[in-house]
């Protein structure tokens, strides 16, 4: 049975798409998130890239004591790994896949798109990429973590190896601690991995000078005549 697709807001380009954006936004929010900080990247009608917000089912968050909130997964405690909610890791994932392979449907190929999100998002947008079999544009991490990273060795797929990664995380974040992320990034470079590491003084918060990397990165890989 085909995977049923996520709800979610698709900013269309006014031109052809040459490009896609799929950004997960983070625990208890939705797709709406970040749309207001889509204009200021300025990639939509500039780039021809089309932006997918997917919204999140609702789940049981444990650590919020069992209430039902937008989650891609369950967190059981505060250190984020601890008692992993793999299962909910991998449905996520195997829903954002299915996101992917509708663009790859409309002809765009994986190379032109980018996956990006925001703490829960920005794991499942690592923990998918690693593991998708065709090599995408970029994977973008913000304020999030590397997910059942002891199970990436085994599960990466090659074709993904060379491919762009920025992780970018708040100095003062009392939600995803800096030193996770930096692990994460430590890890990942140790299996070959090249990682954009990015800091700034913030706490589990976008920022206006991390927005305008996060502009020039998704600029740097997908404007349409980039080689790759």
């Amino acid at each position: 049975m085909k995977q049923k697709l996520l709800d979610a807001i698709v900013i269309e380009p006014r031109s052809s798409a040459h490009g896609s954006l799929i950004l997960l936004h983070g625990l208890g929010a939705n797709g709406h998130d970040f749309e207001p900080l889509i204009p200021e990247l300025d990639i939509v009608d500039r780039l021809g890239v089309r932006v997918i917000l997917p919204h999140a089912p609702h789940r049981p968050v444990t650590i919020n004591a069992g209430m039902r909130m937008p989650a891609w997964y369950d967190i059981t405690a505060a250190s984020m790994t601890e008692d992993e909610d793999s299962i909910g890791i991998r449905e996520s994932g195997e829903a954002l896949v299915a996101l992917i392979e509708r663009e790859l449907e409309t002809g765009l190929p994986a190379e032109r798109i980018v996956l990006a999100g925001f703490s829960q998002g920005g794991a499942i947008a690592l923990h998918a990429g690693m593991r998708f079999p065709q090599q995408l544009a970029g994977i973008m991490v913000l304020s999030a973590y590397l997910p059942l990273a002891t199970k990436l060795p085994e599960e990466a797929h090659p074709a993904n190896q060379a491919t762009p990664i920025m992780m970018a995380h708040g100095t003062a974040d009392p939600i995803v601690p800096l030193a996770l992320a930096s692990d994460s990034c430590s890890r990942l470079k140790g299996m070959g991995y090249k990682i954009e590491w990015r800091e700034y003084a913030m706490m589990h918060s976008v920022c206006a000078e991390e927005v305008e990397d996060i502009r020039n990165w998704l600029h740097a890989q997908l404007t349409p005549d980039r080689q790759v």
